[in-house]
């Protein structure tokens, strides 16, 4: 497997450049398209009534989203024309509400082998960064790299630290992962206070580690104390410690009838990650 149709969504001018330099150089080191999709989003919520004058306020609203759409493509375009000529880039608008953004998203999304998306958290960030980020990980089912506040290094990651937990999602990730590990040269299984009872009680990351070893992959295996109160502090310490440039991780939902579905552990390590993170689902 390889990554040959990469994706980046920008819902604000802000967030244009970072999100697509980061992108475009990923689409450069693994020969990859890049899609790229400048979105609007209309935060009115469909269902509700607003006296007196509401057909003004939502036609209002659309026409905001509109203008961000433009705004957002132009920031866009202009970043993908400063890239090198030699990268294959396509780039389209839409307008969306925010509750409608789950099947725009997905839609793009499960045609792309990887979706590089700029963290959804911090200044300036509306609900829709985190609500495209959930989409394309949860309805998409795409693997999303989620880019650090600093610029790339100029290469592919070299040391990845996965965190591992034996989870079906953990599992996915690594798979998804696999154009990433084998370009590495060493490969970190981190495993935090494995459990007393299963599988891999003996053994903690042992069948995972030969499973990349059989793909040439250079792979150790960490067996980490929970030392600090939440696990992403751990694995984030970890990570510096390892000098890693790639965190390879399982992203973890609760109930869909919350508004936001990313777990705890993954908001957590979106939050403080100084590396891209690399999830799946």
């Amino acid at each position: 497997m390889s990554f040959r149709s990469m994706m980046t969504i920008v819902t604000s001018p802000e967030d244009a450049n970072p999100a697509i330099s980061g992108a475009a150089q990923l689409a450069q080191l693994t020969d990859a398209h890049l899609d790229a999709l400048a979105l609007g989003v209309d935060r009115t919520q469909a269902g509700y009534s607003y006296l007196g004058g509401g057909g003004v306020f939502l036609q209002v609203a659309l026409e905001r989203a509109e203008t961000d759409a433009r705004e957002a493509e132009a920031a866009a375009r202009a970043a993908l024309e400063n890239q090198p000529v030699s990268l294959r880039w396509s780039l389209e608008s839409a307008v969306a509400q925010v509750g409608a953004l789950n099947e725009l998203v997905a839609l793009r999304a499960r045609f792309a082998d990887l979706v590089v998306l700029p963290r959804p958290y911090g200044k300036g960030k509306g609900v829709e960064a985190e609500a495209v980020l959930e989409a394309s990980l949860f309805e998409g089912q795409a693997p999303v790299l989620v880019l650090p506040e600093k610029p790339l290094p100029a290469a592919l990651p070299q040391r990845v630290v996965i965190g591992w937990n034996q989870s079906r999602e953990a599992m996915v990730a690594v798979r998804r992962a696999l154009p990433f590990l084998k370009a590495a040269k060493l490969v970190d299984i981190a495993v935090i206070d494995p459990p007393q009872h299963g599988p891999e009680r003996s053994d903690p990351g042992g069948m995972l580690c030969q499973l990349l070893v059989r793909h040439g992959i250079k792979a150790e295996v960490s067996v980490l104390a929970r030392t600090m109160p939440r696990i992403s502090d751990v694995l984030n310490r970890h990570v510096r410690d390892m000098d890693g440039d790639l965190l390879v991780m399982g992203a973890y939902g609760h109930s869909r009838f919350r508004e936001a579905i990313l777990g705890g552990a993954t908001r957590n390590m979106l939050e403080q990650a100084e590396v891209p993170v690399f999830m799946a689902h």
